[in-house]
């Protein structure tokens, strides 16, 4: 059987449930390599684990997804991240555009959105 390297994701959102279905859902194709709860972890462990991909809620607490993200733009230009999220409002989404967000993903259609908008970031 072939060897095969998945690429790697760090996810981050404050519902536990989620991230372990998401975790899931994505294991099969992915390296899942770790799930944080808030910003502030995500940006510790993006700075450590250097993943392949990030996807992040907006709303999660000390840190928002989207201050998140704007840090990562200074320290990790090149990191690629979706957003996953409750929020399908059109200014969220485009102020996710502005801040270099490669992908948007709603929550409620994740089950068949996300892994098609992982695929598409990673090419």
């Amino acid at each position: 059987m072939e060897n095969v390297i998945k690429p790697t994701i760090l996810m981050a959102d404050d519902d536990p449930a989620l991230l372990k279905s998401m975790q899931q859902l994505l294991e099969s194709e992915f390296n899942v390599v770790a799930c944080v709860s808030d910003g502030c972890a995500l940006l510790e462990a993006a700075k450590l684990l250097v993943p392949d991909l990030i996807v992040t809620d907006i709303s999660m607490p000390r840190f928002s997804g989207i201050r998140a993200t704007r840090q990562l733009r200074i320290s990790q230009p090149t990191a690629r991240i979706i957003f996953l999220t409750v929020h399908d409002e059109p200014a969220f989404v485009a102020e996710a555009g502005r801040i270099g967000v490669l992908g948007y993903v709603v929550k409620q259609s994740a089950d068949s959105d996300l892994i098609p908008a992982i695929r598409e970031v990673l090419q």
